[in-house]
């Protein structure tokens, strides 16, 4: 893995055929890549990061009025996660970040896992710029979605909407010099959805692991988002698209700040190798049932959760 692929994203309204060709190069070998040129405004992905600043500079006691609930919306404090699912190393030590988490705004469906309204703090212009950042991020990675579906030679799974959608405003503190090698800020983990689009500050910290063992440095690059394969696409693809072992340790000497943006399917889904893919190499998999566990283990939030008859 000499370096991250860059993709161009003007082909994705300009040249489709080819960017299903390069998106197909780029994530069956490395399963990350820049995507530039990808229509999201500078001033809005700015403002963004201005509400994460201004939303972890509030007072502990105002950010824990909205703690994460059992819909996982909220504040999520540091030292309350732990990778206890990773499949790269045996993770004791939780993560030394803490978040905002905001999914997409409704009203709550009791037949659909997950289904409600957010926790806004009480910030001006906070709700707003989330929201409207939401709607850019949902309408780009529709459309990397359904590129990923022609580069497989797929149609898009008929119960994958309304996707779901995870927007998470993340902050890690300044990491001490003598910290122990295992303490992370995001330990090594796969992303369990389908997509991620990532947009970080200039601290640096996130590296990929190559095939061969290692980590690679994945630094900011100017007006581009760092955007791979999750689990689920990695199920869908029947393997053809790799889901990338991934981790943070922010050893910039300062705070790190990032906006990771997820697009998964419909919790009621069944994610399972798309007709074209070759012979399944996977069995179906319900979404819905997979993020209870999934949440279950890593938040006490989630571990009474009810599981719904799907």
């Amino acid at each position: 893995m000499a370096g991250i692929p860059v993709l161009n994203g003007s082909d994705l309204w300009e040249n489709p055929g080819k960017f299903a060709a390069d998106f197909h190069a780029a994530y069956s070998t490395f399963g990350f890549a820049y995507l530039e040129n990808h229509r999201v405004g500078q001033s809005l992905i700015d403002a963004v990061f201005a509400a994460n600043v201004a939303f972890h500079e509030l007072p502990q006691a105002q950010k824990q009025a909205i703690e994460l609930d059992a819909n996982h919306r909220g504040f999520i404090r540091i030292n309350s996660s732990i990778d206890v699912n990773s499949a790269h190393e045996t993770i004791t030590k939780p993560n030394q970040s803490e978040s905002f988490m905001a999914m997409r705004e409704e009203a709550i469906d009791p037949a659909r896992y997950l289904s409600g309204p957010n926790r806004w703090p009480e910030l001006p212009g906070f709700r707003d710029t989330l929201q409207s950042y939401m709607m850019e991020m949902e309408a780009l990675a529709d459309r990397l979605f359904a590129v990923a579906m022609t580069s497989l030679g797929a149609e898009m799974p008929q119960d994958f909407a309304p996707a779901t959608l995870w927007l998470r405003l993340l902050y890690y503190p300044k990491r001490a010099a003598d910290a122990p090698g295992d303490l992370y800020g995001s330990a090594p983990h796969n992303d369990f959805g389908c997509l991620t689009l990532l947009a970080q500050d200039d601290a640096g910290g996130l590296q990929v692991k190559a095939k061969g063992g290692g980590w690679i440095d994945v630094p900011p690059r100017e007006g581009a988002f760092v955007v791979n394969v999750g689990d689920m696409l990695h199920r869908y693809s029947n393997g053809i698209l790799r889901s990338t072992p991934h981790r943070v340790i922010n050893r910039s000497g300062r705070a790190r700040y990032s906006v990771p943006f997820f697009y998964d399917p419909s919790t009621a889904a069944r994610v399972a190798p798309l007709p074209g893919t070759g012979a399944p190499r996977f069995l179906p998999q319900h979404f819905g049932d997979f993020l209870r566990r999934e949440l279950g283990d890593a938040y006490a939030q989630h571990q009474n959760a009810e599981g719904l008859d799907l």
